[in-house]
């Protein structure tokens, strides 16, 4: 199988075959990717992938609702837990990027609607030869960036926000060779 460079473990074959790239509309995933992007700042995603499923049992399955309600006494728990990464501003950065989602969803009638209008609807499928070509951030991330930290969202910088595009499938930066474009 021919898949991007980035691809270096058993851990992240499925990801990327099944995942990254591909168009996802529904804001309960969008939060999670969201969160696990913010996550990431400053590790491999591979120790993210790793912690996955432990944020989904901490995090009542990544539910927007409930993890808006936590409070100081729930995000010292989270701190404590061996599972999660536990930085004080990540962990802080989930329940406030929690609120500012529900706001988004309330203006736009859902998150997805939100974020979809920076591609005006479709992925945008980029015809890169080598993982070096693709860019760590673009004039959209930068945009969302600024609207996004301007409506209370944390770790949403321009970089964090083009990993999130590529996440979410909102660019399709699969190579040309990979057979999982």
């Amino acid at each position: 199988m021919i898949r991007c460079e980035w691809v270096n473990s058993a851990l992240e074959e499925p990801y990327h075959d099944q995942e990254w790239g591909k168009p996802k509309y529904d804001d309960e995933i969008l939060f999670e990717m969201l969160i696990l992007e913010g996550m990431q700042a400053g590790l491999s995603w591979t120790t993210i992938l790793n912690k996955r499923e432990n944020y989904r049992q901490a995090l009542d399955g990544f539910s927007v609702e409930k993890i808006s309600r936590y409070d100081q006494t729930k995000i010292d728990a989270l701190l404590q837990n061996a599972g999660l990464i536990r930085n004080k501003l990540k962990m802080h950065a989930i329940v406030k990027n929690a609120i500012a989602f529900i706001k988004v969803q309330a203006e736009f009638g859902s998150f997805s609607s939100y974020l979809w209008q920076y591609v005006a609807g479709e992925p945008i499928d980029h015809h890169y030869q080598k993982m070096s070509d693709v860019p760590a951030v673009d004039s959209i991330s930068e945009k969302m960036s600024k609207d996004m930290k301007k409506r209370g969202f944390s770790f949403v910088g321009p970089t964090i926000c083009y990993a999130y595009m590529q996440a979410v499938g909102l660019v399709n930066d699969h190579v040309e060779a990979c057979e999982f474009r």
